[in-house]
């Protein structure tokens, strides 16, 4: 089987370009990043080392809490 030469040129493009996709995915992947002004409530990412972004923290819910709610439920109603 005989390989043509354009073949082999849209080949190596082909490589190149997914080289090039694969390197901008590698950096434009958020990363965490700690802020010393903002304070431990603050939750920043990086992308790209150009783009950062910082949006407060989520408070999650405490299951404990939660849990003593429905055993006073329970209690009221049986």
């Amino acid at each position: 089987m005989t390989i043509s030469r354009p073949s082999l040129r849209a080949l190596a493009i082909a490589v190149a370009l997914a080289g090039v996709a694969g390197a901008a995915l590698l950096l434009a992947r958020p990363q965490p990043v700690e802020s010393a002004v903002l304070g431990a409530d603050w939750e920043c990412t990086q992308t790209a080392f150009v783009l950062t972004s910082c949006a407060p923290r989520v408070q999650e819910a405490i299951p404990a809490v939660e849990t003593l709610r429905k055993d006073a439920i329970q209690q009221t109603r049986g």
